[in-house]
């Protein structure tokens, strides 16, 4: 087996359709003729078509000359693109990012596509009831995608050791969850062409003309929070609609967070609701709420940030798709531990558009929740402005220990008897913090919203 560690970083995948097209037509290359399984010769009359499980028509040969892996699931990631634990001897980090041969099923990790949820939530469905796993390459050789950080790969599985493999990438197209990506210059090409045809004449889901189920239909742009996170300028003044998990309430303002798992981060942003909300809507933005937002993107002159307003609900039209929804109960901050180091001086690199671009690691977790620890607070300034809203609030300027300044402004704080909490119960101390990620007069801050998230430990 080749070692792949260094070509399979993490990336994110943010592609149109037409530039996923492009990609795999790049990296996708025939196997030798002589080498092709054998594959049932299919049926090209489709005037009274009826469904046909081309996926169990051809086999996997496990003594043909392509690599092959037994492999597990780490993280599915969408229809098409999944990431699969495998030996050391295949990868030094244990990690295969696999994109699927001859299928490009709609988007659902950047902007969000009609049937991209259902390709995913099906690839998800087949692979988690699989009792073994086996990634296959189109050639005698593992090949990687255009962006040089993935393996093109045909997917088998089997949820019994008494079936045989059936070949994932077919049953996605015979169920028209997946439009031809250089669907006939591979092995099982003939195979691919007619579940695609089939799939047309019965007409079924991205065939159908039907709307689809998972998608939410409105004038808002789907999308998902890292999309929003990594193109913030380009949805400036669009409505955007989008899920996540409510984390924090507080100046008429809600924060939002979502993890992904393409990238291993969480994105997040804030949303404004201001005062028109009702007592319904208001109940939806509870924290530990997962929620739909839509809204428009605007930028706050104010914070030099981006975030969400114009947010609303029409009690008497519960399900308008330009409503705020709650999805579901009970979730919790994620309060990623961070080291000051990693919070200042810290950048990631990851895929956008095709091309690895560098981050501030605190720009792209901004407005999600994170902790710190063993800081040293050094100086303590308190807004002294009476007329102010912010009269009382406090900056702290903390130091780790390995010398990193990490700045930590807090909202006016009281104790559990309602007395405002002073300078004098943080200088000179260590602390540990749990806050949000901010921006502020330049730089970016831990935001402590209340006295419980400050842990004096001396």
């Amino acid at each position: 087996m080749i070692n792949i560690s260094l070509m399979l970083k993490k990336k994110i995948r943010l592609f149109t359709c037409g530039a996923l097209c492009l990609a795999v037509l790049a990296g996708c290359g025939g196997g030798s003729n002589a080498d092709k399984n054998a594959e049932t010769t299919p049926g090209a009359e489709q005037a009274n078509a009826e469904y046909v499980d081309y996926a169990s028509s051809i086999t996997l040969d496990l003594n043909s000359s392509t690599k092959k892996q037994e492999v597990t699931v780490k993280t599915f990631v969408d229809g098409d693109t999944t990431h699969f634990n495998v030996p050391a001897n295949v990868s030094s980090d244990g990690l295969l990012k696999a994109r699927y041969i001859a299928v490009n099923t709609p988007e659902s990790t950047g902007k969000i596509e009609e049937y991209g949820k259902t390709a995913s939530n099906f690839t998800k469905e087949k692979l988690s009831s699989a009792t073994s796993i086996i990634v296959e390459s189109d050639t005698n050789e593992w090949n990687m995608d255009s962006t040089g950080g993935r393996l093109l790969v045909w997917v088998w599985y089997r949820t019994s050791d008494t079936e045989e493999y059936r070949n994932l990438n077919i049953e996605l197209l015979q169920n028209g969850l997946a439009i031809a990506s250089s669907s006939a210059n591979n092995r099982y090409g003939l195979t691919a062409v007619a579940a695609i045809d089939n799939a047309k004449a019965l007409k079924l889901n991205i065939y159908s003309g039907q709307k689809d189920p998972n998608f939410f239909y409105g004038d808002a742009v789907e999308l998902t929070l890292n999309e929003l996170r990594t193109h913030t300028s380009d949805y400036s003044g669009m409505k955007v609609a989008f899920e996540g998990v409510i984390t924090r309430n507080g100046d008429n303002s809600v924060y939002i967070e979502e993890y992904d798992e393409e990238t291993g981060l969480y994105y997040g942003i804030m949303v404004y609701y201001g005062f028109g909300l009702n007592g319904s809507g208001l109940s939806i933005l509870s924290v530990g709420n997962r929620v739909r937002i839509v809204g428009t993107l605007q930028y706050y002159e104010t914070g030099g940030t981006y975030q969400i307003a114009g947010v609303s609900y029409r009690e008497m039209k519960p399900n308008d798709p330009g409503n705020i929804q709650k999805l579901g109960e009970g979730y919790s901050p994620a309060y990623v531990e961070t080291s000051a180091d990693t919070f200042v001086n810290g950048t990631v690199k990851i895929e956008v558009d095709g091309e690895e671009k560098e981050f501030d690691y605190a720009f792209l977790t901004l407005d999600t929740t994170i902790s710190m620890k063993d800081l040293k607070v050094k100086d303590v300034y308190t807004t002294s402005n009476k007329e102010s809203s912010s009269y009382g609030a406090m900056t702290l300027t903390c130091e780790a220990e390995d010398g990193t300044v990490v700045t930590v402004r807090t909202n006016v704080l009281f104790d559990e008897n309602k007395n405002m909490i002073t300078e004098d119960a943080y200088l000179g101390k260590n602390i540990d913090v749990k806050g949000l990620v901010a921006y502020f007069s330049g730089s970016y801050q831990i935001k402590v919203l209340t006295a419980s998230d400050i842990t004096v430990n001396n």
